[in-house]
């Protein structure tokens, strides 16, 4: 059988021996918004909320500030941000655009967004000022800690402004249940500290992916997002097609409940049985845009194999490993045990979490990968380069008996549960 599955901006096509029994895992198909435009219109003026509390003070604000993701993000900022810019103009019309300041958040920006412009350029921007933030280096401000020990560090130029705008889209995400909501501030804007303490909940077994109720992780982003005092969430749904099947706004924990049931109906894929071979495509840019992203395919595909199976993971990563000091962490390591106990003896920081995730699935499943990375630096990450047909057939033709070879198409976005 010959499929062609998403990788980068184009295919990768594999053939599986017939001798497989092959499923193609997808998530559910749900129809596009007729016009992101006047969709977003609408979730403006029909809020979450049934009152008009989280505008209140906006048409006194001097100074507003507006967090958006970095390209690793799929979200259609060319076409939301102009509008969104529209709206908040018309709602104060005394702000001006040099009142308002564009936030780019990411760890530490990526290749391609060095310059904020090639995220959020000139014409998109309105006028407004944009900034990258960059966890390691960007001004902070400190409002305190969790109940829950997270130092919550905001970029200052977002920190200090009077009214605090988030856009995010809402995903499934391996810990923290769904992101969206105050996610795009916390960790899009957050200090090193921040993330690292709170991606360090993790280990609780409700945090998992599809689980916001009694979730660790979600719920200390939540209370530092109160913290901060998030004015309004502006949040979007996408398709693995990239179209925008839902828009949302308003207060940003609502807004990420109402969001995520849709997401869930979307992306959720039950199954009865694991199985013994997984190929599983992050999506295609710019989920694979960098190994780090690529990582949380490998995580959602692995709940999908039965333990000691085997994972073929598509990940073109353009734009190399994308964390440098997950890098320089993992290549301590002579394998994946050695990296999950130095992790245990000295934990937190953003690269030793990253390392932690790939070596608890390298750990437990014989793990290749079809990528751009030269082999040489994918060794070092403890991990195999593979021709994809190669190592299918491989596997395949190894197995005893018939193998069960499960397809993901989208697995950065794909997730399973349990069918009764």
């Amino acid at each position: 059988m010959k499929l062609e599955l998403k990788y980068g901006e184009g295919f990768v096509e594999i053939q599986i021996p017939d001798t497989a029994e092959i499923h193609v895992l997808e998530p559910k198909t749900l129809a596009p918004v007729r016009s992101v435009t006047d969709s977003l219109k609408n979730a403006l003026l029909e809020p979450e909320e049934s009152n008009d509390q989280f505008y209140c003070g906006l048409e006194k604000s001097r100074t507003v500030a507006i967090a958006v993701p970095d390209e690793a993000r799929p979200l259609p900022l060319k076409v939301v941000l102009p509008q969104l810019l529209v709206w908040l103009f018309e709602k104060a019309p005394g702000l001006q655009p040099e009142q308002v300041t564009i936030v780019v958040g990411g760890v530490q920006p990526l290749q391609g967004s060095a310059v904020p412009e090639e995220v959020v350029s000139a014409e998109m921007a309105c006028g407004c000022r944009v900034v990258n933030h960059n966890a390691a280096t960007s001004p902070i401000v400190s409002y305190g800690y969790t109940n829950r020990g997270t130092p919550v560090h905001i970029n200052a130029l977002f920190a200090s402004a009077d009214y605090k705008i988030v856009v995010g889209q809402i995903d499934p995400h391996q810990f923290v249940g769904f992101t969206g909501g105050a996610k795009g501030v916390v960790i899009g804007c957050g200090g090193e500290a921040t993330r690292a303490n709170n991606h360090s909940l993790m280990f609780d077994e409700k945090a998992s992916v599809g689980v916001l109720d009694g979730n660790p992780v979600h719920e200390d982003l939540a209370e530092a997002g109160e913290m901060v005092g998030i004015d309004l969430a502006v949040n979007f749904i996408l398709s693995p097609e990239r179209e925008v099947v839902a828009v949302l706004a308003g207060e940003p924990e609502r807004t990420l409940k109402a969001g995520a049931k849709v997401c869930a109906e979307v992306y959720g894929v039950g199954i009865k049985d694991k199985f013994d071979v997984v190929i599983a495509s992050c999506g295609g840019y710019p989920r694979d845009i960098c190994l780090c992203q690529a990582q949380k395919g490998l995580n959602l595909a692995s709940r999908a194999v039965k333990e000691g199976g085997n994972i073929l993971l598509l990940a073109k990563s353009s734009q190399g490993i994308g964390d440098d000091i997950y890098f320089d962490y993992v290549s301590q390591g002579t394998t994946p045990e050695e990296i999950l106990s130095a992790f245990k003896k000295q934990g937190r920081n953003m690269g030793a979490h990253t390392a932690y995730v790939f070596g608890r699935t390298l750990n437990q499943f014989d793990v290749a990968i079809t990528s751009e990375l030269d082999p040489a630096i994918l060794q070092r990450c403890h991990l195999r380069a593979a021709d994809p047909s190669g190592v299918i057939r491989e596997w395949v033709n190894g197995f005893a008996g018939v193998p069960r070879v499960g397809v993901i198409r989208d697995a950065n976005t794909t997730y399973f549960y349990d069918m009764e």
